[in-house]
This record gives structure tokens, C-alpha cells and sequence, in this order.
């Protein structure tokens, strides 16, 4: 191990980091966006939309992300929409994350027992008041180990970005390989920048159910 070699690009891993970290965030936060309506809409059974809905689900899950990002990156300019290497990122991702999010939501919704909701019926509340204050919060946690999975799904397919010339940290391990043959060097910093990413995420998301349900909420 060369920890001289090691020492001298590690600058070079934190910027990629912090690449790979802003799209992988903003990615998941539109996609839990679009997971909520999408779970709304299924939940609720609305016309016309719940198929729309379906398909998109069953598209974007059943195609790699890979693929995604080609047709985003290289396939959309063909008919004149053309965008950065980073929207692309994050849009795909966000395509990809939207269904999986979707999928855990309405998982969680549908978990509820009905009569939680005639039981706020009962009370006088509106259907905003019950999705808020009745099912949402024990939906939202049946749905966190799911939900943290998909986050951790998520933050790892973005080293797949260097396919369309993203310098996240996969892009970065390529890089030093093909220059330096350092390839035990490089790939020990990709493991360790990914460990730092992705373990607090882990960590959390466990203790966040562990509260939720010591607070009474979910099964």
C-alpha cells in the first residue's frame, strides 16, 4: 500500500465526494418528492393517473439506471433537449428513486388498518387532518426501513455517473487506475469515501426507527 500516493490524491477524493454527495442528495429529495405523489396517487386510486402511475413504476424499475442515463445524456439531445452532465445525474436518479420510494410510501399507506381512518372519520376530522395526523405518521414509519435502503440504493448507483463523465469517486478510481496502475490505492480510498457516505445514512435511519417506534407509531 502507498500511503504516499494515497496522501497526495485524497484532495481529489473529497472534491469528488462532494459531487457525488450534492447530486446524490438532490436526486433522493426529488425523488421521495415524486414517490409521495406517486404513493398519493395510488393510494387514492385516481382515475386515469393511477395508470399513468403504474407504468412509470414498472418503466423506471425494470430498466438500469445506466440505461436511464444514456437516453437522458446522449438520446434526448437528438430531438433538441440537451442538459449537464449533473441534471442529468440527478434527474436520472430521481426517475429511478421516484418508483422505489413510490413502492415503500404506498407500502406503508396500505399497511394502515381501515378503521384508522374511520376512527378519525368519527372524530370530525377532514381527509387532510387524517392523512396528517392519523395515517401518515404511522405509514412513515412501517415505511423507514424501506425508505433508508432506497436512500442507501440510491447513493450508491451514483457511481455509475462516470459513464456520462461525471468526476464523482468512481470516476476518480477509474481515473488513477488507467494513469498510475495504482489500482489497490484507488480503490481503498473509493471503498473508505463511500464507507463515510453511506454508514451515517445506515446509522441513522436505524435509530430514526427504533424512535419511531418506541413512540408508539407503526407495528
Amino acid at each position: 500500500m502507498n500511503w504516499e500516493f494515497i496522501m497526495k490524491y485524497l484532495p481529489l477524493y473529497e472534491k469528488a465526494a462532494v459531487l457525488t454527495v450534492r447530486i446524490g442528495v438532490m436526486g433522493v429529495v426529488i425523488a421521495i418528492i415524486v414517490g409521495l405523489i406517486c404513493a398519493a396517487i395510488q393510494y387514492y386510486k385516481i382515475p386515469v393517473l393511477k395508470h399513468i402511475v403504474g407504468i412509470y413504476i414498472e418503466l423506471s424499475r425494470n430498466t438500469p439506471l445506466l440505461v436511464q442515463l444514456f437516453f437522458i445524456y446522449y438520446g434526448l439531445p437528438k430531438i433538441g433537449i440537451r442538459t449537464q452532465a449533473d441534471i442529468c445525474g440527478v434527474a436520472g436518479l430521481a426517475f429511478l428513486g421516484g418508483s422505489y420510494m413510490a413502492e415503500a410510501f404506498r407500502s406503508g399507506l396500505e399497511a394502515i388498518e381501515p378503521i384508522q381512518a374511520e376512527s378519525a372519520m368519527s372524530l370530525g376530522m377532514n381527509r387532510y387532518q387524517m392523512m396528517r395526523y392519523v395515517i401518515l405518521p404511522q405509514a412513515m414509519s412501517i415505511s423507514i426501513p424501506a425508505f433508508i435502503a432506497n436512500v442507501i440504493f440510491l447513493l450508491k448507483e451514483t457511481s455509475v455517473f462516470s459513464a456520462i463523465s461525471l468526476m464523482d469517486l468512481m470516476f476518480t478510481a477509474k481515473d488513477l487506475i488507467g494513469m498510475y496502475y495504482k489500482t489497490t490505492e484507488s480503490l481503498f480510498l473509493l471503498v473508505v469515501f463511500y464507507l463515510i457516505i453511506l454508514l451515517p445514512v445506515s446509522i441513522v435511519g436505524s435509530i430514526l426507527e427504533r424512535r419511531l417506534r418506541y413512540a408508539g407509531f407503526g407495528a
